[in-house]
């Protein structure tokens, strides 16, 4: 796959198959994304992969406490902001928004809306999870370098026919995750992924997200 149309066809999927990736494929992913750059070969990642029983029994305890303990649930980070402003504001409620509408969720229907944040904590229903970590004892800088760490990632399960779903929400359950695996003191909960085959069929896969043409963001000189 040609490097722009990987670009292009990346997408955070919501449902997948249950079609089974090797471990031969993980790993190859995996040294893909770990060619990302990072400051003075820092390399500041360490990625947890997740499958089978495993999978299913952290998921489910992230589920239950999401949704039974929610006063619980906060990241040791902080990645949105504290205040929203335009035009972040406005891009986010489109983006919410437009996924409730393909799936025929009412703006007011909280119920249903609750319902579908916690599919995150299904990995939708991916068959592989991978959890996403950087040493505490490091600055935002490395953050940086995970940023590129993950798009490597993604971009590398587009070469391999698979997608992914990038998922901040896995941070907020870091004190879950961290009685079911092997964190060290120092490691901060950055993100999780979700890896797998699309289901073509679920609605909320066909949303595409729209990006603002580059005369809007980008200014050039000389």
């Amino acid at each position: 796959m040609h490097v722009d149309d990987a670009i292009q066809s990346r997408k955070s999927v919501r449902r997948f198959l249950p079609t089974p990736v090797s471990r031969t494929t993980i790993q190859h992913i995996l040294e893909l994304a770990a060619r990302a750059p990072s400051g003075n070969n820092v390399q500041a990642w360490n990625v947890h992969v997740v499958t089978g029983r495993t999978l299913q029994t952290l998921g489910q305890a992230m589920l239950e406490e999401a949704r039974d303990n929610p006063q619980n649930c906060v990241p040791e980070y902080g990645y949105y902001p504290d205040q929203w402003v335009e035009p972040y504001l406005g891009r986010r409620r489109q983006c919410g928004f437009g996924l409730y509408e393909v799936l025929g969720i009412e703006r007011g229907d909280t119920e249903r809306r609750q319902q579908q944040m916690l599919r995150n904590f299904t990995f939708f229903d991916a068959p592989v999870g991978i959890f996403i970590t950087t040493d505490r004892r490091l600055n935002t800088g490395s953050f940086m370098d995970m940023g590129m760490f993950l798009q490597n990632l993604m971009l590398a399960a587009r070469g391999q026919g698979l997608h992914t779903c990038p998922q901040a929400a896995f941070a907020d359950l870091q004190h879950v995750v961290r009685l079911h695996l092997d964190l060290a003191d120092e490691e901060i909960l950055v993100c999780g992924v979700s890896l797998g085959v699309e289901d073509i069929e679920a609605p909320e896969n066909a949303l595409r997200m729209p990006r603002e043409p580059v005369e809007a963001f980008a200014r050039f000189y000389g």
